[in-house]
Parts: structure tokens; sequence; C-alpha cells
């Protein structure tokens, strides 16, 4: 650990905000006054937090840690601190305004996370990352990369047929999607001496690709299903709410979801909060545009379920499309 000598005596209690890396993670502690104490790099392991934990005590009772990436370089440090009884802030990386105007370096960056939390601008919660919503997180990842793969498969193999020999093309054209992935797995190239075994053998290779990975997608729905049954019972039990839709709310959530104030902030969280957009005469609200994309896709999945399927749903529909409300009025 290095770290920089104390600027000012050291008070009651302290702030640190830490800007975190792969390797280093960088700390800058001040008083409740703004003055900054001093500064400290250490490693990104769990030797470092606990020197960077100890040093931090040494100038006095911390009041809070503002981390940056809680998501990621900075998830290892968050959950050190908290078992250790101290708050943690979820900082945001620094206005690129600001860093145009005063420059970037990583110290500048660590003091700017601890004025955040004491100016009271940073007020998050990072996510606990260390129960079932984590679990299905990365099994997300896992599967969300590989449905993505193998729609990149079935594209490039039809494209391929597209520029194929003509009798070959004529041949699988007609197919629909399943019957020619069965087809093309079956093809066999021989000896590659001319286009049409070549053709063979990347559609083959291309068709095994998408098997391959419907397996795999398979195996992780399997796994989701499974933990969303026993994390989230009653979210399952609700109509129209399969596994995919119910991972993907509780990632939204976290492990920790009481850091989440309100069904308000969890609807703005999502994506789904009214926001005013009137003007003049019109007096109407649109849906705030930010938040988790992927939550408000669930939900937009969810409502879409419900309204052809749900007849409770399907009655609001109906009383507000004859108060003359459109369709995506009421899905909002």
């Amino acid at each position: 650990m290095s770290h920089g000598s104390v600027l000012a005596s050291s008070p009651s209690a302290i702030i640190v905000g830490v800007d975190t890396h792969k390797y280093v993670h960088v700390a800058v502690a001040i008083d409740l006054l703004g003055t900054r104490l001093a500064h400290c790099s250490v490693s990104a392991d769990r030797v470092g937090y606990a020197e960077l934990v100890a040093w931090a005590r040494t100038l006095g009772a911390i009041e809070a840690f503002g981390i940056e990436g809680t998501g990621s370089y900075g998830v290892g440090l968050a959950s050190f601190v908290r078992r250790q009884a101290l708050r943690v802030v979820e900082v945001s990386h620094c206005d690129r305004r600001k860093r145009r105007n005063n420059g970037k370096s990583d110290t500048m960056d660590a003091e700017t996370a601890a004025r955040s939390v004491l100016a009271g601008i940073a007020t998050a919660v990072p996510k606990a990352a260390d129960g079932a919503a984590e679990m299905v997180r990365q099994i997300k990842v896992a599967r969300d990369t590989a449905v993505k793969a193998r729609s990149a498969a079935i594209i490039t193999l039809k494209a391929l047929i597209v520029n194929a020999p003509g009798e070959l093309r004529e041949a699988l054209e007609p197919l629909t999607d399943r019957k020619l992935i069965d087809r093309c797995a079956r093809l066999l190239p021989g000896v590659i001496d001319d286009t049409t075994a070549s053709t063979k053998h990347a559609l083959r290779a291309l068709a095994t690709r998408w098997l391959t990975l419907s397996t795999e997608i398979a195996v992780h729905d399997a796994a989701l299903d499974a933990i969303t049954q026993v994390a989230a019972p009653t979210l399952r039990a609700a109509f129209g709410i399969g596994a995919d839709s119910a991972a993907e709310m509780m990632i939204v959530a976290g492990d920790n979801p009481t850091r989440v104030r309100s069904e308000a902030a969890f609807a703005k969280l999502c994506g789904s909060c009214p926001i005013p957009a009137s003007s003049g005469l019109t007096n109407r609200h649109r849906l705030f545009r930010g938040g988790h994309r992927q939550a408000n896709a669930a939900l937009y999945r969810i409502v879409t379920v419900r309204m052809r399927w749900h007849q409770p749903t399907i009655d609001y529909v109906t009383r507000r499309t004859a108060e003359g409300l459109s369709k995506r009025d009421i899905i909002r």
C-alpha cells in the first residue's frame, strides 16, 4: 500500500472515496467539512481491501465509503466493506464536463467520489451480489450471449445459402428453419475440392453450432426456472411471468431489494415511471426513458401476455379503450 501524508488533523468522522481499477484501487479521505486528509492506493484483492479499511480507521470514524464501479471492479471491495458493518454508497463516474475543465487522475476521481457522498449527490446503495439474484444474473449473461450467437449462426447460414451452388440452394431454400438446420447438420461434404463441398462443410458447421447452442440455452433455462421458483415463488405465480421475466426482475432488484426505497423508485429503476410531458392546453405524461432496459422489456412482455390472455387485464383494456385511450397509452 502507498499513501500520502495527512494534510489536516484527523476529525471525528471521515468519508472515503475510492476510484476502482482492475489491479489497483485509489482512495481519498475527507472530513465532514470537505477538507482532504490523505490518499492511498492498495492492490485490488482481499489483502488490499483489509489494508484500505485499516488505513481509513487510523484517520477517524468512518462515516461512509463512496465507491465507483460497485458492479464491476469495485464489487469485491464493496462486499468486503459491507461485511465490516460500514456504509457503502455507489458513486457514478465523474461528470465529463468537470473532467474537461479540471483534468483527470485516479486521485481526483476518488476525491470526487468522496465529495459526492458528502454533498448527498450519491446516495444509492449498491447491490449485494451474493445471493440468488447474482446467481440469476450470471446465468442470464451466459444465456443471452448464447442466444445472440445462435441467432448469428442461422443468419450466417441463410446468407451462405443465398450464394450456394444452384442445386444445393434449390434443395435448401424451401425448408423451414428447423428442417433447414437438421438437413444442414446431416450434410456430408466429403473431400473439399469444389465450392459445393466447401459450402456443405460451412453449412454443417453452422447448423451444428446452432444445435449445440440450443442445447446450452435449454440448460440455462432449466437453471433459471429452478432458481426463480425457489427465490421468487410469488412472482412466478403471477399470471404471465415466466422464468426469463422473473429473472430480469430479480436482477434489477438485487439481493438486497430493501435498497429500493419505494414502488415509485422501483418503477423509475425499470423505466416505467410517468414523467410530465405537458405543454399549453395539453396535459399528459410519458414514460421515463432511462432505467434498466432489459427489465423494461420484461415488463412489456408481461403486459402484452396479460392483455391477450388475462381476463381482468382484457376488461381493463376494453374499459380504457372506451374512454378514448390508445393501446400505447393503455400499456403505459
